[in-house]
């Protein structure tokens, strides 16, 4: 790859923004909502169908691929584009948050952090220079830092001293990741819900220099308002000439939320993982098509949606083939689900390019507060 990683700002609206991150692989429209395929797929779904949805980039995660099939295996068969069947670009996280979920599986130190795969118990270490072998074993786009990510609440001291790690293992990182023109990499801004704790990080980060930053540490279980509060300061204290992340979000008014905050990229399992448990996203509100009272509902999901779940079938039958347990029923449900978050990471491009998104987020409240939701 020789074309030049990049970042253009095309218009604001507030903090919102819109723009277009420029890859070897294809520009990606943020604000940009990337669709999981943890295990390289996104489940229920064929890779025609998520760029179908309008979707331009996908994350992939380095801790469950370097435990199978493992990254040098993929490497092996062409790299991570090619043995998941999608040639636009992917985002891979370092692995750090999955493996400070292990628990009592796992031994942070210094170098990083010694765990026991929760599928054969067999021995691993992941330190910033593994996860940067990882990604570049796997051809990954967009890579991230290894970091910690403590898990909310804790105590202030255990996020100073947490944050500070992850900016030592943030240096190793950038030496790690070297010289790879059209690749990127992604520092991460840790603190918790601190703001002199962030703004230390993200002058850490700004120091050693990454072409994309991540807010980190948040979705962790602190709750959507005091994510908000965070993230009233936290993407201004990040470079507005490079691309902002918030990992791990989330449900759509966490997503509308963060934009109007200034954050341009996001990812969650939560458009697939809902699409198999039945629980559907519509501009309305949230249905869940177990319920009964879809079973003789002649009407499609969402009137306005263009996806084949809504175009071909009723809401009778995806109740009917999700009580059958029917595998349709997972491929519609996904379907939908990603093609609603996608046209609505499109609606707020383009309301943000006209300068109207306090407008749109005002609309997209009011027509849920009044909409067809179920009981969750």
């Amino acid at each position: 790859m020789t074309q030049a990683f990049s970042f253009s700002l095309a218009a604001t609206s507030g903090k919102a923004r819109t723009g277009t991150i420029s890859t070897p692989r294809g520009d990606i429209r943020t604000p940009a909502f990337m669709p999981v395929g943890t295990a390289a797929t996104v489940k229920a779904m064929m890779p025609e169908s998520v760029r179908a949805t309008g979707a331009d980039i996908l994350l992939g995660n380095t801790y469950h691929l370097m435990l199978r099939p493992t990254a040098e295996r993929i490497a092996a068969l062409g790299g991570l584009h090619k043995f998941m069947n999608w040639e636009r670009p992917i985002l891979t996280d370092s692995g750090g948050f999955q493996v400070m979920s292990l628990a009592d599986l796992r031994k942070l130190t210094e170098e990083g952090v010694a765990f026991k795969s929760h599928i054969d118990g067999s021995r691993h270490m992941l330190s910033p220079e593994r996860s940067m072998e990882i990604q570049r074993l796997l051809g990954s786009d967009i890579v991230m830092c290894f970091d910690e990510c403590p898990a909310l609440p804790a105590t202030r001291d255990d996020i100073a001293k947490s944050m500070e790690l992850s900016m030592r293992w943030a240096r190793r990182s950038r030496d790690a990741f070297g010289a790879r023109p059209g690749y990127a990499l992604f520092g991460i801004q840790q603190g918790g819900l601190e703001e002199d704790l962030r703004k230390a990080s993200a002058e850490a980060l700004q120091e050693i220099g990454f072409e994309g930053y991540a807010v980190g540490g948040l979705a962790v279980g602190e709750g959507q308002e005091a994510m908000f509060g965070c993230l009233e300061f936290a993407p201004d204290q990040l470079p507005t000439d490079k691309p902002r992340y918030l990992m791990g979000v989330g449900k759509p008014d966490d997503i509308v939320g963060a934009v109007a905050r200034g954050i341009d990229m996001m990812d969650c399992v939560l458009p697939s993982r809902s699409g198999r448990t039945g629980q559907v996203f519509t501009r309305l509100g949230v249905l869940n098509i177990k319920n009964a009272r879809h079973q003789n509902d002649p009407r499609p999901l969402d009137e306005n949606c263009s996806c084949p779940a809504c175009k071909n079938y009723s809401r009778a039958y995806l109740h009917h083939v999700f009580r059958s347990q029917e595998i349709i029923s997972s491929m519609l449900l996904t379907w939908h689900n990603l093609q609603y978050y996608q046209d609505l990471m499109a609606g707020m491009r383009a309301a943000i390019a006209q300068d109207r998104f306090a407008a749109f987020e005002r609309d997209f409240h009011s027509t849920r507060a009044q909409g067809d939701i179920d009981p969750l």
